[in-house]
């Protein structure tokens, strides 16, 4: 192992090489040597045509992957979630490098299967979405389209479908700890996640790859205590101690160290905010009276991400259920929005895909996720729509084998603005775009697939909710003070089928609230 600076790095990554990454939204990425990397190529035009490969979304809108989303820098991203990159999103969709997008829990563990030398590995996550070669592959443009590479294959195996997620170069992998000893031992005490260091590391090494290492600390041989060392030191390479953690070494987009994160503090509940009323309030309100006693639950980003964890702990239910997000967290109340994927006083961090075995082989009670587009056959869209390249993170990984699963989305947006008055919902606004569409963009959840598998699925809206059959979408609720015609029917863009048990929403959902203006929801 070898203490080098993060320049020097960028100076030993070769035209055409293929690079791993690790981190999770604005988290536990090596901004110093990415930065590098970038300054390099723009100052001298090298290295170029890299090929990318990561499992989770890589920045929290302006760190992390953005700083490498550079034309000619990138050539080809293999990837799980864009969301939070606009320079990495706009290179995917100008068709300036070949993209394909895949599950993020089956790339968590196709670093495993690399670890392991093996080729790929098999699944039935993706299955009637997006990423089923019968739909569209994973490639998630022209240029990947046009490629003639094909990252996942169907397999028949003992009577049985199964997608096989082929493995992939890695020539470098980019990880990040909290202290490295003399020796190169890896500790991640102050970070918020585990993620998949090892894995990816292992996955490297497999390959004749080099591991590189960006930490805060160096600290002596012999005091990190065993079972903190989250990487042995003989699989690392090179080290770079960040300069300047501040800027390139931040435990969060909001922190360069904050304790709660990292569950080196514990706060008392009441010490933690509350929400102010909104709509998005509104709809986990509806929402959480899904929930059952002892449920292992998990969030994803967005309004059950930001609403579900907050609206659960001031109603007393965090400790009814048990709370588990993508990212390896159990328990404790979610941050949400840029920092979605951890908690203050969360009960264990596990790795990344340690997580997703849960996921994929019992499959959790019941996930909280939202939806940008939902069609008359139940599928839902949260990847690609409006000419805009999301990408689906662990949204498939969670959804398919769940028991139960709840979408939480606005009705409409674009300027809807609603009001609540007297335990009634008012429509001041209406959005100018309908979530309820006539087939959407891209499948990232089969309604058919669910369907025939007998999954329970409920979609909640401020102002209705359907249920999932074989036959299609069923409205079941609508809230007090809405219009059946008027403000559901006539602005769905398909006719539900409508329950002859219709009824109204509980209206204690509507009551307790003050607000003297209408909430907008661009």
């Amino acid at each position: 192992m070898k203490f080098i600076e993060a320049r020097e790095v960028a100076a030993k990554i070769e035209d055409g090489s293929a690079i791993a990454l690790t981190g999770f939204g604005g988290m536990g990425q090596c901004d110093a040597v990415l930065k590098s990397i970038r300054e390099l190529y723009l100052h001298t035009g090298h290295p170029q045509n890299l090929s990318v490969f990561h499992a989770a979304g890589q920045s929290d809108g302006t760190n992390g992957l953005e700083y490498i989303a550079v034309e000619g820098l990138i050539s080809k991203v293999v990837g799980g979630h864009w969301g939070l990159l606009p320079r990495m999103q706009q290179l995917i969709e100008q068709n300036r490098v070949e993209a394909y997008c895949l599950p993020q829990g089956q790339l968590t563990h196709l670093f495993r299967t690399m670890a392991n030398g093996l080729p790929g590995h098999f699944s039935t996550i993706g299955i009637g979405t997006f990423v089923d070669p019968n739909v569209e592959g994973g490639k998630f443009n022209e240029k990947a389209k046009a490629s003639g590479d094909n990252p996942v294959e169907v397999v028949h195996i003992l009577g049985s479908d199964y997608l096989f997620y082929k493995s992939v170069p890695i020539d470098y992998v980019l990880i990040r700890g909290t202290a490295i000893d003399e020796t190169g031992n890896v500790s991640v005490k102050e970070e918020p996640l585990k993620l998949e260091i090892l894995a990816a590391a292992q996955a490297a090494k497999a390959q004749g790859g080099k591991v590189i290492v960006q930490v805060k600390y160096v600290v002596k041989h012999g005091t990190i205590h065993p079972k903190d060392v989250a990487i042995p030191g003989y699989l690392v390479d090179y080290a770079v101690v960040a300069k300047n953690p501040a800027q390139d070494h931040r435990q969060v987009p909001s922190a360069v160290y904050d304790p709660r994160y990292s569950g080196d503090l514990v706060v008392p509940d009441k010490a933690l905010p509350t929400l102010p009323f909104s709509v998005r309030k509104l709809i986990g309100r509806r929402a959480v009276k899904e929930l059952t006693p002892g449920a292992v639950v998990n969030l994803g980003i967005g309004i059950p991400g930001d609403v579900i964890g907050p609206v659960s702990a001031e109603k007393g239910l965090l400790e009814q259920m048990v709370l588990t997000i993508e990212s390896g967290v159990v328990g404790g109340v979610p941050a949400g929005k840029n920092q979605f994927g951890i908690t203050v006083n969360a009960e264990a961090i596990l790795d990344h895909a340690s997580q997703f075995d849960y996921y994929h082989g019992c499959g959790i009670d019941l996930t909280f996720m939202g939806a940008a587009q939902i069609d008359q056959y139940g599928n839902v869209n949260v990847s690609q729509f409006g000419g805009r390249k999301i990408g689906c993170g662990g949204f498939i990984d969670v959804t398919q084998p769940a028991k139960k699963v709840v979408f939480c989305t606005t009705f409409t947006n674009g300027g809807l603005e609603v009001a609540v008055q007297d335990g009634k919902l008012e429509i001041v606004r209406e959005g100018r775009h309908s979530k309820f569409v006539c087939g959407v963009e891209q499948i990232t959840f089969s309604g058919k697939y669910a369907a025939v598998h007998g999954k329970e699925v409920v979609y909640v809206t401020e102002r209705a909710v359907f249920v999932l059959s074989e036959e299609g979408l069923v409205l079941t609720e609508i809230a007090p003070g809405v219009d059946l015609q008027r403000n559901i029917l006539d602005v769905m863009d398909f006719a539900p089928i409508v329950s002859p048990d219709l009824k109204v929403m509980d209206e204690d959902i509507f009551h307790d609230v003050i607000r003297s203006a209408p909430m907008e929801v661009t």
